[in-house]
């Protein structure tokens, strides 16, 4: 079976924001912005910076404003810093740092949407619609993602066609982009494949992204069976960072030293450094006192030490 693979893959590193919001300690602005720093000296060009949210529902990103003014000195323009904004007041916090792209959150299920945001999946359309809007207004990108593409921890299974419609919603309202998340971790290569199909009724293929969370050791099967459809843009996590804080027990993302060892090896080029990269992982692993969640970094440690 012969797959044309893209030649070069977009790795959105998502650890500063998804990473660690899931964090049970409050991570101090300085060490987020040299996990920023260290991505980007590694060859990251796009990465989650922050999220303009409610600090009483997510305290970790409580710092957006002084973290955004601390890069602001030595940003890269080179580099896309996207942030995450619920609704307008979170827009008109974020505007004053001139986000690269904002990143707007819909959901697949209907039960997630009302317990993860508090509102129906229309609802959630019509709160981000103004969002889009002026982002575009001022030039920002915007990129709508579906979180539960494959699987609820509320609904169990859900139907692609769940994921066509959040697609039609989110292009009909601006989104540049549509990254298909596997929230939960629960999917298999062909569920994924399935989603991806369903979204591409609304969206061109070089508009998706893929964003697979390993709770169950899919994730990197996932990416790949995502790159024989043609994706070439993926969200991972150095270290396999994060969570989910509304999906009790999923685990982290997939970590982006993993995607980066399989895409090298496959001859698809990145732009990324990894032995640059597994220093990053392991710095912010240290700081957090955590087992670095990546094979690959800590197979490529061992292999230094012994």
């Amino acid at each position: 079976m012969s797959h044309s693979y893209p030649e070069h893959v977009t790795i959105v590193d998502v650890s500063p924001r998804d990473g660690l919001q899931n964090e049970a300690m409050t991570v101090p602005t300085a060490v987020k912005q040299t996990l920023i720093n260290d991505l980007i000296a590694a060859g990251v060009k796009k990465l989650e910076a922050t999220s303009f949210v409610s600090p009483k529902w997510v305290p970790q990103m409580g710092d957006n404003s002084e973290l955004m003014t601390a890069l602001a000195e030595t940003r890269h323009n080179d580099v896309i810093y996207s942030v995450l904004v619920p609704n307008m007041r979170g827009f008109d916090n974020a505007i004053a740092h001139r986000p690269d792209e904002i990143v707007i959150f819909g959901s697949a299920s209907e039960t997630f949407s009302q317990k993860n945001i508090n509102c129906s999946i229309d609802e959630s359309i019509e709160r981000f619609a103004p969002v889009a809007a002026a982002a575009k207004a001022h030039g920002i990108k915007v990129r709508g993602v579906i979180s539960c593409t494959v699987g609820c921890p509320y609904e169990g299974e859900i139907d692609p066609s769940q994921v066509a419609y959040v697609t039609k919603r989110l292009v009909e309202i601006g989104s540049e982009q549509i990254g298909i998340a596997d929230t939960i971790g629960v999917g298999t290569p062909l569920k994924v494949q399935r989603a991806l199909q369903a979204a591409l009724e609304y969206a061109d293929i070089a508009m998706l992204s893929g964003h697979f969370h390993d709770t169950y050791g899919q994730a990197v099967s996932n990416t790949l069976a995502a790159l024989q459809m043609g994706v070439s843009e993926f969200d991972t996590s150095v270290a396999g960072l994060g969570g989910c804080p509304y999906a009790k027990g999923a685990t982290g993302n997939v970590a982006t030293e993993d995607v980066v060892y399989m895409l090298h090896g496959m001859g698809i080029s990145t732009g990324i450094d990894l032995d640059k990269l597994v220093v990053a992982g392991e710095r912010i692993s240290k700081f957090l006192g955590r087992r670095n969640g990546s094979s690959v970094a800590r197979a490529l440690i061992n292999k230094r030490q012994s």
